[in-house]
C-alpha cells in the first residue's frame, strides 16, 4: 500500500513538474494551434512535397554530399588515430600521471558537443568544410580514445610481455601482441562513429562548416521549402548508404 502511494506521489509531482515547466517557459498552446496557425504551417509544410529536381540544384546537392562525406571520413580518420594515441597512456600503459592527464583530456574532449567544437573552430579557421572537419575529430577523439582504453585494459598482457621478454621493444610488442587481438573491436567502433559523424557532418552546416548542412540552412532561411526537401531526401540517402557499408564492412573485416 505504502509503494503504491509513493507511485502515485513520484506521478504527482512529475505532472506537477510538467506544468510548472509548461508556466515558466510561457508555452502557449493555443496560439499555436489557434486562429490560422494550422492553416500556415500545413502551407508551409505543403510546399517540401514537391521537392527540387533540377538538374543545377541536383549538381549542388552532389558536391555538398561530396563533402560531407569528405568531412565524415577524414574527421573520423584523425580521431581513431589521435584517439588511438592518447587510448594507450589511458589505459595505464605509461603510469599514473600519464593515464590521469590522458583520462582527462579525453573527457574534455567528448563533453564538449560537436556543434560547439564547430562553432568554436569556425571563429578560429573561418567558414567552410575544415571547421567541420577538425569538430568532428575533436569529439570523436574523446569517444574513440575512451572506448580504446577500455578495450586496451580488457586485453590480455602475456602475448606483448612474451615478446618484451624476448627481447622486442615496446613498440614491437604493441604492434605484433596487443595490436592483432583488438584490432577487430578497434575496427567496429570506428565504422559506428563514423555513421554517426555522417549524420552530425549534415548538422554542423547550421554554424558554417560546410557541406550539405550549410545549404539547407540557406534555404531553409530562404523559405524554399522545395530546394530544402530536396536536400532532406539526399540527407537519407547518404546516410542509408554510410549505413549499409559500414554494415557490410564490419561483417566483412571484423567477423573475418
Amino acid at each position: 500500500m505504502s509503494r503504491r502511494l509513493g507511485n502515485y506521489a513520484l506521478l504527482l509531482v512529475l505532472l506537477l513538474a510538467v506544468i510548472a515547466s509548461f508556466g515558466y517557459l510561457g508555452i502557449d498552446l493555443g496560439a499555436l494551434l489557434g486562429g490560422d496557425s494550422l492553416s500556415q504551417m500545413g502551407r508551409y509544410a505543403s510546399g517540401f512535397f514537391r521537392p527540387d529536381l533540377s538538374p543545377p540544384h541536383l549538381a549542388a546537392i552532389g558536391r555538398g554530399a561530396l563533402e560531407t562525406l569528405a568531412m565524415s571520413a577524414v574527421g573520423t580518420l584523425l580521431a581513431a588515430l589521435l584517439g588511438l594515441l592518447l587510448a594507450l597512456p589511458a589505459a595505464g600503459r605509461f603510469g599514473w600521471l600519464a593515464l590521469n592527464g590522458s583520462r582527462l583530456l579525453l573527457n574534455a574532449l567528448r563533453a564538449v558537443p560537436e556543434l560547439v567544437w564547430a562553432a568554436l573552430v569556425v571563429l578560429a579557421a573561418g567558414l567552410g568544410p575544415n571547421a567541420g572537419t577538425l569538430a568532428l575529430a575533436l569529439h570523436t577523439s574523446g569517444v574513440l580514445g575512451r572506448l580504446f582504453a577500455e578495450t586496451l585494459e580488457n586485453t590480455p598482457g602475456e602475448p606483448a610481455e612474451a615478446i618484451r621478454l624476448g627481447g622486442g621493444g615496446h613498440v614491437i610488442a604493441f604492434c605484433y601482441g596487443t595490436l592483432p587481438t583488438v584490432w577487430p573491436q578497434l575496427i567496429a567502433y570506428s565504422l559506428y562513429r563514423w555513421e554517426n559523424n555522417i549524420r552530425m557532418a549534415s548538422v554542423l552546416g547550421f554554424v558554417g562548416a560546410g557541406g550539405l548542412g550549410q545549404m539547407l540552412y540557406v534555404n531553409l532561411s530562404l523559405f524554399q521549402e522545395a530546394q530544402a526537401a530536396t536536400l532532406i531526401l539526399a540527407m537519407l540517402v547518404l546516410v542509408l548508404g554510410v549505413d549499409a557499408l559500414s554494415g557490410w564492412a564490419r561483417q566483412r573485416w571484423v567477423s573475418a
